[in-house]
């Protein structure tokens, strides 16, 4: 006779873990949903921009100077090198490793200040007013959308970095670590085609 099966109350969640990383937290999800959403957003003015560019004669319209190499071209290097501490600081919250993590929400706040200032810089070169045409609204569209998600991830960076030098770190700080480098590697990779229509595509053309 087989000994009797231990019995278990129905809606016993004692064996569930207190708290979740990567996609078994609601966060998570909630991250993946803001960056398709604003992904699409990215998506629609860039299919604007090349609209407008099909339906002029030239791009940018005659007597409208090509946007500045130099400076955007040192954003994006800076924004692509980023991703190394990025990703460190992202390893660091996966491993639960409290001075790394504290350490890269530092570095990537910095960062962010470097490279808030360099585009600012670049927008001075984009020789072209929003107003001015067609070409210029659509330009500073593309640069202003991305500009506010740099912006805002620097503000919620910086915020973190506060927080975690001020309190104790849990697996939901942690976590959130995680979600906001995960965030910071979409502003990055979604500059990339952004930069090649502003910049290198008149030029093609």
């Amino acid at each position: 006779m087989s000994a009797p099966r231990p019995t278990r109350n129905v809606g016993d969640l004692s064996a569930l873990p207190e708290s979740a990383t990567g996609h078994r937290h609601l966060v998570w999800w909630g991250n993946v949903g803001f960056m398709a959403i604003e992904g699409t957003g990215f998506a629609l003015a860039a299919g604007t921009y090349l609209y407008l560019a099909a339906q002029s004669a030239s791009w940018p319209p005659a007597g409208t100077a090509m946007p500045g190499l130099l400076w955007s071209t040192l954003f994006t290097v800076g924004l692509i090198v980023s991703e190394a501490p990025n990703r460190w600081v992202c390893g660091s919250a996966t491993a639960r490793d409290e001075r790394r993590v504290r350490l890269g929400a530092l570095i990537m706040s910095l960062v962010g200040v470097a490279l808030l200032a360099v585009r600012a810089v670049e927008l001075g070169h984009l020789w072209v007013s929003w107003d001015d045409n067609a070409y210029g609204s659509v330009v500073w569209l593309l640069m202003v959308l991305h500009t506010s998600h740099v912006l805002t991830d620097w503000i919620d960076t910086v915020v973190q970095a506060v927080w975690l030098h001020t309190h104790e770190i849990g697996d939901d700080q942690y976590a959130d670590v995680e979600d906001n480098a995960n965030y910071w590697s979409f502003v990055v990779y979604a500059w990339l085609p952004i930069y090649a229509l502003v910049y290198w595509f008149p030029r093609l053309v």
